[in-house]
C-alpha cells in the first residue's frame, strides 16, 4: 500500500510540472488536424521517389534504401521562431541510420541547429543527438537517451530560436539551451535558416562511432513526420532582413522568452542529469581546453 501510494504521489508530481511546465513557457501541442497540409509550406529537395505523403499531406513518411535517402525543406527562410516537428522514427534494425531535424542556412559557413536521431542494433536505445554551427563550425555536440522509446508513437520536438538563446523541447521540455553571448565576443546563429528533415546513410559514425554498419536487410528504413505550419519569422533571402526578426512584435522575441522558466529549469536539469550521456563541455580528451561558450550556456 505504501508503494501504491508513492507512486501514484510521484506520478501525479511528474505530471503537475510537465502541464505547468507547458503552461509556462506557451508552447502549444501540435494537432494534426489544425496542422496546414505538407505542400504549403514544404517541397521535397531528394529523393523524391523516396518520400510519401498520407492525410491529405498532414503526415509525410521518408524512407531509404541501398539507392537512396529523402530529405524536404521549408520553401521560407527564416530569422527567428519556434520550429516544431512530431517524429516517429524507424524501429527494429536501424544501426548507421540518421534521421535529422534542423535549421540550417546556406553555404560552407553554415550557422545550423540540429537535432540528430542516431539508429541502433535492434535492443539498443536510439541517441538523440544536438548540436549547433555557427559561421560553419560545428562540433558542439550533446547526446540523450530518451525517457521513451521514439520509434513507438510520435513525439514533439522543438526549436526556440530568438534574440537571446536556442532551446530545444523534447515534448515541451527543455532539454538544451545555447545562449547568445555575441556581447562577450562568442557567435551565435543569425543568418537566414530553412527548416529540414531528412533521412540518410551515417554509418560511417552514427553508431559505435562509425564500427557498426547498416544492415540492409532491415531496408528500407522509415520516418514519420506531422506538423507543417509556419511559425517563424520570415526574411526575403534578397534584402537579408533578418534584423527585424528580432523584433518583439513576434511572441517568441518577447521578455517572458528570454529565459526558462523556474520550473522549465528544473525539469531541464533533472532531464540533463539523468538522461544526458554526452556534453562536448565536458569531454577532456577532445577539448584540452574547454570552448569559451561552455562557461556561458549553463543555467
Amino acid at each position: 500500500m505504501e508503494y501504491i501510494l508513492i507512486f501514484g504521489f510521484v506520478s501525479t508530481l511528474l505530471l503537475i510540472i510537465k502541464t505547468d511546465a507547458t503552461r509556462v513557457h506557451g508552447v502549444k501541442r501540435i494537432d494534426i488536424n489544425q496542422e496546414a497540409g505538407f505542400d504549403e509550406n514544404y517541397v521535397v529537395t531528394w529523393g523524391q521517389d523516396h518520400v510519401f505523403k498520407s492525410y491529405q499531406g498532414k503526415e509525410v513518411q521518408l524512407s531509404m534504401d541501398y539507392s537512396s535517402g529523402s530529405g524536404f525543406e521549408s520553401k521560407n527562410h527564416y530569422g527567428s521562431g519556434l520550429f516544431q516537428m512530431r517524429i516517429k522514427v524507424f524501429g527494429n534494425n536501424s544501426a548507421g541510420v540518421v534521421t535529422a531535424f534542423y535549421l540550417t542556412s546556406k553555404g560552407d559557413t553554415q550557422d545550423e541547429v540540429d537535432f540528430e536521431f542516431l539508429g541502433n542494433i535492434e535492443g539498443k536505445p536510439i541517441t538523440l543527438q544536438t548540436n549547433v554551427y555557427t559561421e560553419g563550425k560545428g562540433n558542439r555536440e550533446q547526446r540523450f537517451s530518451l525517457w521513451f522509446d521514439p520509434t513507438t508513437d510520435f513525439h514533439t520536438y522543438g526549436i526556440l530560436w530568438n534574440p537571446y538563446h536556442i532551446v530545444f523541447y523534447v515534448d515541451n521540455i527543455p532539454i538544451r539551451v545555447f545562449n547568445n553571448n555575441t556581447s562577450t565576443g562568442m557567435s551565435y546563429p543569425s543568418k537566414p535558416m530553412q527548416v529540414v528533415s531528412s533521412l540518410w546513410n551515417g554509418e560511417n559514425w552514427a553508431t559505435d562511432g562509425g564500427k557498426t554498419k547498416i544492415n540492409w536487410a532491415y531496408a528500407p528504413f522509415k520516418a514519420n513526420f506531422q506538423g507543417f505550419s509556419d511559425s517563424g519569422c520570415h526574411v526575403d533571402d534578397l534584402s537579408n532582413n533578418s534584423k527585424a526578426c528580432g523584433s518583439s512584435m513576434y511572441w517568441w522575441n518577447t521578455m517572458k522568452y528570454n529565459c526558462l522558466s523556474i520550473y522549465e529549469q528544473k525539469v531541464y536539469k533533472n532531464v540533463r542529469e539523468k538522461y544526458m550521456n554526452y556534453d562536448y563541455c565536458s569531454d577532456q580528451a577532445r577539448f584540452p581546453i574547454f570552448p569559451n561558450e561552455c562557461r556561458y550556456n549553463e543555467i
